[in-house]
């Protein structure tokens, strides 16, 4: 087959980028073709809800490497191109209107923002905030004294409140859940960082959904399931992500919540491989089985399993951390932090710095440094060690 490459990558974000990293770790010759939707070099996610915003960062200093370094490292590239299905026994991906082969194939789809079923939730105009594109209109829109709705009130639209806020424009947001990242936060803490979004001017409807979406002239109405109606400029929705795995299950796959993988990061066939936002992981350190949609994590999986491709015969042990920064409170988290679990804050200014860990059945299975830095390292080792919480112990312990 004239199209035959000994890897091909599907999905042109930091997972498939990273694989060709680790790839050329082990193999510096053979083939790689890399495919990606989006019309874009592979770049970084988190600056388009965060240093983008605050001119901490230049649009063309998110993107990972520059044409040269996929020309250097004998990459082919075939953006703005859709995968659409695998043929595991023939080894062949069609992408466009071409089939290509492979020897090993790695899938970093990634996912696709959840879209409101609701009526309106298809308007034009209403944007689905993810990539790129999203944020050049986005900003392009947020001039001082215009108003927009967030709807969603976890990690991206805390951070999008923030950021527009910042930039004076007017927000309200909208959604289901009774304080701010409810999936994460301990109430005490999200009911304090809610506070403190109001203080800065921001209108929170907490506890309500979106019922409908409709368009009066140039603006949008947005009507709640509790009776208020808000006219905006714009809509953005940061509802969280669908895992990618169409192509995954076309060819045959073992997916669930995501693709699954064994700790080489392999799927159910040997050489088909998946990192990222998609993979559905044996976390080694808290010994069960999860998807991580965090940077840290695409990152790392991505660039073992290009070495494995190439390989290696790793096993994916390592300990993915994310971070999020909100107007003046930072954090960072590794390990299970889940707000259903049992929380021990360790704070030196209540809600604002300190630790919260987080347990069960006394035993340490995650922690977040809220202003606190430079502290993943030992919060990694402490929940290796499987620390069990007496009631003093943990004090001081970061």
């Amino acid at each position: 087959m004239a199209n035959r490459y000994d890897y091909v990558i599907v999905g042109g974000g930091l997972a498939g980028a990273s694989a060709v990293q680790g790839i050329r770790e082990i193999d510096t010759k053979g083939s790689i073709l890399l495919i990606g939707n989006e019309k874009h070099l592979p770049y970084d996610r988190p600056p388009l809800s965060k240093k983008l915003w605050f001119g901490q960062k230049k649009i063309e200093e998110i993107f990972l490497h520059d044409p040269d370094y996929y020309k250097n490292h004998s990459v082919t590239l075939a953006l703005s191109t859709r995968a659409s299905s695998i043929d595991p026994k023939n080894r062949t991906v069609t992408a466009g209107t071409e089939t290509y082969g492979y020897g090993r194939l790695l899938l970093a789809t990634g996912g696709v923002p959840k879209r409101l079923k609701v009526p309106g939730g298809d308007l034009d105009g209403i944007s689905y905030y993810r990539y790129l594109d999203d944020y050049l209109k986005v900003r392009a829109s947020a001039a001082e004294g215009m108003r927009a709705v967030i709807i969603g009130g976890g990690f991206i639209g805390s951070e999008l409140a923030a950021a527009l806020n910042r930039n004076k424009v007017a927000v309200t947001m909208v959604y289901p859940s009774p304080y701010l990242v409810d999936r994460v936060f301990p109430e005490g803490l999200g009911r304090a960082l809610q506070s403190h979004y109001v203080e800065r001017g921001i209108r929170i409807l907490s506890g309500v959904k979106p019922a409908s979406f409709t368009k009066k002239g140039r603006r949008f109405v947005t009507k709640t399931d509790s009776g208020a109606e808000i006219e905006s400029d714009s809509v953005i929705v940061g509802a969280g992500i669908i895992p990618s795995v169409e192509l995954a299950e076309g060819a045959g796959l073992k997916t669930g919540n995501g693709v699954e993988v064994n700790g080489l990061l392999q799927t159910s066939e040997a050489d088909i491989y998946a990192a990222g936002d998609i993979a559905f992981f044996p976390y080694a350190a808290l010994q069960k089985s999860t998807r991580i949609e965090h940077w840290d994590n695409s990152l790392n999986q991505g660039a073992l399993a290009g070495r494995n491709m190439a390989g290696a015969n790793e096993e994916f042990t390592y300990m993915p951390y994310f971070f999020s920064d909100l107007f003046d409170f930072g954090y960072e988290a590794v390990g299970e932090v889940d707000s259903a679990m049992e929380t021990f804050a360790d704070w030196q200014k209540e809600n604002d710095t300190g630790v919260i860990y987080y347990l069960k059945d006394k035993v340490v299975r995650g922690v977040m440094m809220c202003n606190v830095w430079d502290k993943v390292p030992a919060a990694r080792e402490l929940i290796k060690r499987k620390v069990r919480f007496d009631g003093k112990n943990l004090r001081g312990a970061l």
